[in-house]
């Protein structure tokens, strides 16, 4: 699991800002969302620009160097902060079987890996900066001119992937669980633009996923009991790749009558098809088009999952013991984040309506 990150100089971030969630308060309800003693479920909140966007390209920049999958190159075109052109540096926590393994590394202004250090439960492994490289002998046998190699490559590649390609490892190897992790990372959003991070290559047609797998009937019940919206759904002819629905007798097509927030839910059923695959999934703004009802309901059913979720939004009637707890709703203003335990000095209890002390300024970072 991870269990902190920091970013320092990207993009709105001039300073470092971490997320920590290792330290959770402790309290008895909504137990779900801990696992072993680190925050798995939480929402982050937080005025327009605050950040909210960029933690999550940022969490996500580790996917585009130590994986294959989908990335978004467009976000390198403003990387450092105000294009100060100094280079930006990430640091990543994760615990994996009890051991703590911290990887940070930084890049250039135009993306590109300069430093990497990993250690395991603070031994190092290996260390890459500008000018020398230094690796764990004991555990990795690396010739001179590898290493001069591995110092000077034009490529660009993390030497994570190259210690994980090169080296027989066995799968609890902190180096191919920590690969794994990342190989699996999901970010998504669903605004005016849609995009995803991770986990998978290339672009799927949504409604011709569904026919093909035959998932229709269950997209249909999904639909329903999350949003109360009932569609009979046409069988698919041969070959059809478009969803039909069936309104007095006539095939009229999904598309041209759903409602954003239905399309919207689409995308999700997507994504929720394919979340017992994920370790972390990230979804930016994941209630932009949805009831307050319907967004109560779709966290329910993220919440459910075994992965850690980090969602974000502005919908403070999430804002509720009822849902998660005080040490899961965390706020963000550009400099900082921290959950509401720690933004206040009243010790926080279920019967308080944190949406009421959040909205009188009963919080503050």
């Amino acid at each position: 699991m991870l269990t902190k990150f920091a970013v320092t100089n990207y993009r709105g971030f001039k300073e470092r800002i971490e997320l920590d969630l290792s330290d959770p308060n402790g309290y008895e309800y909504n137990s779900f969302a801990i696992k072993n003693g680190v925050v798995k479920d939480l929402m982050i909140y937080g005025p327009n620009g605050a950040g909210k966007s960029n933690l999550g390209f940022a969490l996500f920049d580790i996917v585009s160097h130590l994986t294959t999958k989908n990335k978004q190159p467009q976000l390198y075109s403003n990387f450092s902060y105000a294009g100060n052109g100094l280079p930006v540096s990430f640091e990543y926590t994760f615990v994996f079987d009890g051991k703590e393994l911290f990887y940070e590394y930084s890049k250039t202004i135009g993306g590109i890996l300069l430093t990497e250090k990993l250690t395991n439960d603070g031994t190092l492994l290996f260390d890459r900066q500008a000018e020398h490289i230094q690796v764990n002998e004991s555990l990795f046998s690396l010739q001179q001119s590898v290493k001069d190699n591995l110092l000077r490559q034009a490529n660009n590649v993390s030497i994570v992937s190259y210690l994980v390609n090169v080296f027989p490892m066995s799968k609890d190897n902190p180096l191919v669980l920590m690969s794994e992790f990342v190989d699996n990372m999901l970010w998504f959003r669903c605004l005016q633009d849609r995009g995803y991070i991770g986990f998978e290559v290339g672009t799927t047609n949504l409604e011709e996923y569904i026919i093909e797998h035959g998932l229709l009937d269950d997209f249909g019940k999904f639909v329903l009991s999350v949003s109360g919206q009932q569609f009979t759904f046409a069988k698919p002819q041969r070959g059809e790749k478009v969803i039909f629905c069936l309104i007095d007798g006539r095939r009229i097509a999904l598309s041209s009558i759903e409602s954003t927030g239905t399309s919207s839910l689409t995308l999700l059923y997507y994504w929720l098809s394919k979340l017992s695959e994920a370790s972390f999934v990230f979804i930016d703004e994941f209630d932009a088009f949805y009831h307050y009802e319907l967004a109560f309901a779709v966290c329910k059913r993220l919440f459910a999952q075994s992965c850690q979720v980090i969602l974000t939004t502005h919908n403070t009637s999430l804002m509720t013991n009822d849902l998660l707890r005080p040490d899961c709703y965390y706020l963000i203003d550009g400099k900082q984040v921290k959950p509401l335990n720690k933004c206040t000095s009243k010790e926080l209890r279920l019967g308080h309506n944190l949406e009421k002390l959040y909205r009188g300024d009963g919080f503050v970072l």
